[in-house]
């Protein structure tokens, strides 16, 4: 590190930690007497020394010159920063925060690769990227000098196996981005100053800082961090797989569902004609009252699975039919719903009995469905139900039989009250249901 002296005239004085004798001999001279002599090049190479240790330390260095002038003269840049005496270098360290690491160690478990991008000095800022898990053994630093001299398919070549771009300008930014999505990589930028609005714009999500980022920064960004925190983030990933995740639980249930309430219907009348309706209109939207509200809902708000950040990145062009979704809703087609026609089929000599087992059926193995959709991937054994999928599906359960306790709310369904044989079809139906969910589950988690 630096020591600095404050002198008797009021100028500041960075001596260098083990810096030769020679350059602190030759400032002393030019402060002392005002005879100042041009460094030599051993003194110019122990400065240079010093800065790039004190860069492999992961600081910022400044360095520190003077020149006296007399009063009156004109302070013109180009020609007041000659002849200076050198005084000594100055380290800054802007310490990660604790909760960097951590975040950039979720990035690789999820396979998103960090990069850092910085206008330092490549010493310093590899040891920064060291200390924070973003640069490894074998990776490759580029510095600004670097990409001028590379075309675009020689950065390309060499992109995936980059993690730290030191002395960049705007324009190489862009050229990063463009090689990284022209690898079909979904590309993340985050940035601060005008100089990062191109590159922001590039990317496909463009991150400004809320804090210290400029409007045009803002403008030009997809998401603004009013944290500044690298972390929030990997926070903001999570939040939307976890969002995501939700939107196919909820949806895969209600497909399920109706579905098979269409086949069902649907088919009957088909095959039958409409004068053997297995459901009534009011029974029907009754089904659909206490299947699709409730329960639904409380899906949609469903916990995070615990691997929600374990998973690899979704491919952007994948649709929401996945190969589990898919699966789900097979079983619906080719096992529940033939089981649901043949129910109504056996019983059809007394109408109104047959669409009093299908009623409850519907409902009873509906709301088992929401109970196991808790999660598409684990066990309904290990993942259990949330509480607010549980109070909705029990407030839908006493609904139910506060109703069907009412002559007329029976009638306008057009069901019967359920009798013991009702209520062990209702029960050996949804352990099926249940069960073959199950099984559907861990062929999943196998081929997954």
């Amino acid at each position: 590190m630096t020591t600095l002296h404050r002198m008797q005239d009021g100028r500041l004085l960075a001596f260098l930690k083990g810096a030769p004798e020679l350059v602190l001999a030759a400032a002393d001279r030019c402060l002392d007497a005002g005879e100042c002599r041009e460094l030599t090049a051993e003194a110019r190479q122990a400065i240079l020394d010093a800065n790039a240790g004190m860069a492999s330390e992961a600081l910022r260095v400044l360095g520190f010159a003077y020149r006296e002038v007399k009063e009156g003269t004109d302070i013109l840049e180009e020609r007041i920063e000659k002849h200076m005496t050198f005084l000594g270098l100055v380290g800054m360290i802007d310490p990660p925060r604790d909760e960097v690491k951590a975040a950039i160690q979720t990035c690789r478990d999820v396979r998103i690769k960090p990069v850092m991008i910085t206008g330092d000095h490549k010493l310093t800022a590899v040891a920064v990227a060291k200390e924070i898990g973003i640069f490894r053994e074998g990776d490759l630093a580029l510095t600004g000098e670097d990409l001028d001299a590379m075309s675009s398919e020689e950065l390309e070549a060499v992109v995936d196996r980059t993690t730290v771009y030191a002395r960049v300008s705007p324009t190489d930014k862009i050229k990063i981005v463009k090689a990284w999505k022209k690898r079909g990589d979904v590309v993340a930028m985050t940035g601060d100053g005008v100089n990062d609005a191109p590159a922001l714009k590039q990317a496909d999500i463009g991150v400004a800082m809320g804090i210290t980022g400029t409007d045009v920064a803002k403008e030009a960004a997809d998401m603004v961090l009013n944290d500044d925190n690298f972390a929030t983030i990997v926070k903001a990933i999570e939040r939307g797989r976890w969002i995501y995740d939700n939107i196919k639980k909820y949806l895969t249930y209600l497909l399920r569902c109706n579905i098979t309430e269409v086949i069902v219907i649907g088919g009957a009348v088909l095959a039958l004609g409409p004068h053997f309706l297995p459901l009534l209109p009011a029974a029907i939207l009754y089904i659909n009252l206490v299947t699709d509200g409730l329960p639904a809902l409380a899906l949609g708000v469903a916990p995070p699975d615990p691997d929600i950040m374990a998973r690899p990145p979704r491919d952007p062009r994948e649709k929401v039919f996945t190969k589990d979704v898919v699966a789900f809703l097979a079983i619906a087609v080719l096992m529940w719903s033939p089981f649901l026609l043949f129910i109504f089929i056996h019983d059809l000599k007394d109408i109104v009995h047959a669409r009093t087992e299908l009623f409850y059926l519907f409902l009873f193995v509906e709301l088992v469905i929401a109970l196991n959709s808790r999660s598409l991937r684990f066990s309904f054994f290990k993942l259990r139900p949330h509480k607010w999928l549980v109070i909705a599906v029990l407030s839908q359960v006493l609904l139910t039989a506060g109703l069907i306790m009412i002559p007329s709310m029976r009638r306008g369904f057009g069901v019967l009250l359920p009798t013991g044989n009702d209520a062990l079809i209702a029960l050996a139906f949804g352990a099926f249901v249940f069960l073959s969910m199950e099984g559907i589950k861990a062929y999943l988690r196998r081929r997954a």
